[in-house]
């Protein structure tokens, strides 16, 4: 059972992020774990245009279509996928907003 939207977690808060070794933390944190796609992109899509153009989102996931489903999603819209990463389950993005948005 996936959350409701309004449960959806998001931080502008650097230390509450995690960033890959050698990043900066990201502008926004989005929290989708529990989410099934479609849910994930859509909440992507939603703060993705709360941000800066060049500023990054990190996408925090549990679904395990969001390893096709966010790549494609950086790809069409032009937005550039930095870093992605499974651990245990986890999956991790970090994304940069095209800076011509």
């Amino acid at each position: 059972m996936s959350k409701e939207l309004n449960e959806i977690k998001t931080s502008t808060e650097p230390n509450q992020a995690t960033s890959p070794e050698g990043m900066s933390a990201p502008d926004l944190v989005l929290d989708a774990k529990g989410l099934y796609c479609p849910e994930p992109v859509m909440m992507i899509h939603k703060k993705i245009r709360e941000i800066k153009p060049g500023q990054t989102l990190q996408v925090i996931a549990t679904d395990p279509s969001t390893e096709r489903d966010i790549p494609k999603f950086c790809l069409y819209l032009d937005h550039e996928l930095l870093h992605q990463e499974k651990i245990d389950g986890l999956f991790t993005y970090l994304l940069r907003k095209n800076p011509d948005a």
